[in-house]
């Protein structure tokens, strides 16, 4: 993909406010182009975990949730809230991007459904202690948050005892790939330990868009101390006769390695 004229890429430290600050504005610049591209793929109503197209219909990640409470952490537009809604929960969205949360109104004006959103960050969740049984992030805020344990510490407490935390993000050996659906992405050209973040930023050097890497450790780490107990870790195969481009994510690649990791995980009680 061809970078804009004075956007310029580069691995630097970002602080959680610049990311969150650079990524708001880039996620209401981009709302229309991906919810064009990518709508028909994640459906109005439906539930996918990433490019791969995992269905959560057939991995149950979250479990039967009629009659839950449940948080959707970058939303997007809400599809799977919507899902989740149809079948018994009372779901709410969260995004950072006001943008994306106003395509969710209008794919909610278009089915005559309602699903009830926030516009914030993951790391200042707007919410009482304990209201959730639920909480999820299926390839949303998750990757873009620098601040990693405040996240943790924001999930554990709207979070009900017992209940469970499941999020999917780009699988962590991929950030030692070029991002290239092709052949030239299967090439190792940097480290897996390196956790140096993703920048785009413009002629001035301020961020306008941000990624945080984290390796699949780190997850576990950050998980065990909020509280949380991992319960399963899901590694996605590619689909056979699935021929998506989604970014750097794609069939070549996907015949070889994971491009997504979806962890599960509960709440210890307290």
């Amino acid at each position: 993909m061809s970078m804009p004229a004075g956007i310029h890429p580069t691995r630097r430290p970002v602080s959680e406010d610049d990311s969150r600050r650079a990524n708001r504005r880039d996620w209401d610049a981009y709302a229309d182009e991906y919810q064009s591209t990518h709508g028909a793929f994640l459906r109005d109503i439906g539930f996918v975990w990433g490019p791969e197209g995992t269905d959560e219909a057939e991995v149950g990640v979250l479990g039967d949730v009629a009659g839950r409470d449940v948080l959707e952490l970058g939303c997007g537009a809400a599809q799977c809230a919507r899902w989740l809604t149809r079948r018994g929960a009372r779901a709410v969205g969260l995004d950072l991007s006001y943008r994306q949360l106003q395509h969710s109104r209008r794919i909610d004006a278009e089915h005559g459904t309602h699903v009830p959103l926030v516009c914030a960050t993951a790391t200042h969740l707007p919410f009482a202690d304990r209201c959730f049984d639920v909480v999820f992030s299926s390839f949303g805020a998750l990757q873009f948050v620098e601040d990693g344990p405040r996240l943790l510490t924001e999930v554990a407490r709207v979070t009900r005892p017992g209940g469970r935390f499941a999020f999917s993000v780009t699988h962590p050996i991929r950030w030692a790939m070029p991002d290239d659906p092709g052949e030239d992405g299967l090439r190792v050209t940097q480290s897996y330990w390196d956790r140096t973040p993703y920048v785009e930023q413009d002629d001035d050097g301020l961020p306008t868009y941000v990624e945080h890497h984290r390796t699949l450790g780190d997850w576990v780490r950050l998980l065990a101390a909020a509280g949380f107990a991992l319960t399963d870790l899901v590694e996605p195969e590619w689909p056979e006769g699935h021929d998506r481009i989604w970014g750097g994510w794609g069939p070549v690649r996907g015949a070889l390695i994971p491009g997504t990791a979806i962890f599960s995980a509960v709440l210890a009680g307290r």
